[in-house]
């Protein structure tokens, strides 16, 4: 039986390539889960990433900087794999580039991914949520942006903010609050400056983005939205998918984060009617297999969630060993490869996740560390090493150079806090009269 058949499955089907194009930690752990289930794995990723670290990854294939989009189709027909896993926004890009420009690899893409007919709207923020009011999920008011005049409406009435989001950006890149009309016009200007290559080829020495070089000259302009900045806390679910239907998903609302907009460190479980509705009915509509997340906004005087946008790939809850469901990697397993996992033994109890290593380095008194599950791979120790180093931006001369002229910023943002001192204000303020 052959890879491409349909109606059934053999040996090859265990063979999975799991694709990074960045650093991210999430990816390593979701590479371990899917090696413990018995699953032949190998890696395509640029150099010193955490891949390298894990015991169960059986071989690595290099992500060139300097032609990426080859490196990946060499890799892919050497490892002849019966699934890709994607890690990261850019690296669906690339696999949409190649379906287009490769037909030999055109099946075994949308086996991954799912059907072509949703690319397009997995590609823009505008696209996809004006497909999600068509299905009646609800999302804030956003608008299309290509000039600095097309802000003035926008910002006729003082006081209000709003979020700019440029299309092909990710991990809280590209996005960024602004509260007047002036502002809102300065971030235009940075955003839509094109990329130098000089800066293309600082990314890739500095933090080894292997996109950095195809992503300034493969791509078409990205696009570039204005959405209505809806107060409230984050939630983000993640999907394991097949042929448009929703196998599991794992719902958290968001804690703490890497900044306003940046990834999540500390998360808590919870079930949620809409936003599982909303995730059924996008897969449903754009037909997605695999892994795939959802980005949400909970809001803060009725906990409406809004759709704010959409990750075509595994995000940081797939090897989470939840009790009763198991995690999404071993679903995932059942369902597209040979093996046949059982529910892993190990799980937790706790109701919040702080993630490894983020949350730890950012603050060794992480304020949810003592009451949390601590999502440590211990089974894998030379990967828990690599993660406990040093930011591995400041491994090289060119990272610490750049972080000696631009410090970075690494503000994290407690939601939980700020609920809670909201409520207090709250609740003050409601007593306070009736006391006097």
């Amino acid at each position: 039986m052959s890879q491409s058949d349909p109606c059934g499955k053999d040996h090859a089907q265990s063979s999975l390539l799991i694709i990074s194009s960045v650093w991210w930690p999430s990816s390593a752990k979701l590479a371990v889960a899917l090696a413990n289930y018995g699953c032949k794995v190998e890696g395509v990723c640029p150099p010193d990433h955490p891949f390298s670290f894990v015991d169960g990854i059986t071989k690595i294939y290099p992500y060139r900087g300097l032609d990426s989009l080859k490196s990946l189709y060499e890799a892919i027909s050497l490892s002849n794999p019966y699934l890709l896993i994607p890690c990261d926004d850019g690296v669906v890009w690339q696999l949409h580039e190649l379906h287009q420009s490769k037909p030999e690899l055109r099946p075994l893409i949308e086996r991954s991914l799912g059907a072509p007919s949703g690319y397009k709207a997995l590609a823009g923020r505008a696209e996809l949520l004006q497909l999600a009011q068509e299905l009646h999920i609800r999302v804030p008011s956003t608008k299309q942006i290509a000039k600095p005049n097309d802000l003035e409406e926008c910002f006729s009435s003082p006081g209000r903010s709003a979020i700019l989001k440029l299309d092909g950006t990710n991990g809280g890149k590209g996005v960024q609050v602004v509260h007047s009309l002036k502002e809102a016009k300065r971030a235009l200007t940075v955003m839509l400056r094109p990329v130098t290559f000089s800066t293309a080829m600082a990314r890739w020495l500095i933090i080894h983005d292997a996109l950095a070089l195809w992503g300034r000259t493969n791509r078409r302009r990205p696009g570039l939205v204005l959405q209505q900045l809806i107060a409230g806390r984050p939630a983000n679910t993640m999907m394991v998918c097949q042929d448009g239907k929703v196998l599991a998903m794992v719902t958290v609302e968001v804690l703490c984060a890497q900044g306003a907009t940046g990834a999540a460190m500390a998360v808590r479980l919870i079930e949620n009617d809409e936003i599982r509705i909303a995730a059924e009915r996008i897969a449903e509509r754009l037909q997605l297999s695999g892994f795939h997340g959802l980005d949400f906004i909970l809001e803060k005087e009725t906990g409406d969630a809004y759709l704010i946008e959409m990750n075509p790939r595994c995000t940081q809850l797939g090897h989470l060993p939840l009790p009763g469901q198991g995690d999404l990697a071993g679903i995932f397993c059942r369902a597209f490869t040979d093996s046949n996992p059982q529910q892993q033994l190990r799980s937790f109890c706790e109701k919040t996740i702080v993630f490894f290593p983020q949350a730890i380095m950012s603050n060794a008194k992480f304020p949810y560390l003592q009451t949390s599950y601590v999502d440590v791979p211990w089974g894998e120790p030379r990967l828990v090493r690599e993660l406990m180093n040093r930011d591995w931006r400041d491994r090289n001369f060119f990272a610490r150079l750049h972080n000696i002229i631009w410090p970075p910023i690494r503000t994290a943002v407690d939601f939980e806090a700020m609920a809670s001192l909201n409520h207090a204000i709250t609740d003050t303020s409601t007593v306070g009269p009736k006391g006097h």
